[in-house]
């Protein structure tokens, strides 16, 4: 049993990165595949695949590479289930100066930080990417 999904989402994909892996497989869950959408449309990894075991599923994750490195540097976990991190629509932090990004759970849905503070909409933020 895991207490932080995410959190055991991100660590996969970081050592599965460290590791040279092709892919990576994790439990499937609505909030995951929210945020392996947005990793898709931002570029950092190739694709996923929601296979069907009969139970909750897996998500296949096919991370992407760019000359042998991973195009992933960075993967970090700011909200916990003991200490939630909830910020405004102008508090929303910045990643390496806009280089990154960071995830956050809005009432709109799962968005990237750039696309909240466009909502004008604050929330939690689950973790930043670079």
């Amino acid at each position: 049993m895991h207490s932080d999904p995410i959190a055991d989402l991100l660590t996969r994909i970081r050592n599965a990165l460290m590791a040279g892996k092709p892919s990576v497989d994790v439990p499937s869950s609505n909030l995951k595949r929210d945020i392996l959408k947005i990793f898709v449309e931002e570029g950092f990894i190739k694709k996923f695949v929601i296979v069907d075991d009969g139970k909750q599923g897996i998500i296949k994750i096919m991370l992407k590479y760019h000359d042998s490195a991973p195009v992933i540097n960075g993967l970090q976990k700011v909200s916990t289930p003991g200490r939630r991190n909830y910020s405004g629509a102008k508090q929303i932090p910045k990643v390496l100066n806009g280089l990154g990004m960071a995830i956050v759970s809005t009432s709109k849905g799962v968005v990237t930080d750039k696309v909240a503070r466009k909502l004008n909409c604050g929330g939690e933020v689950l973790c930043k990417v670079w």
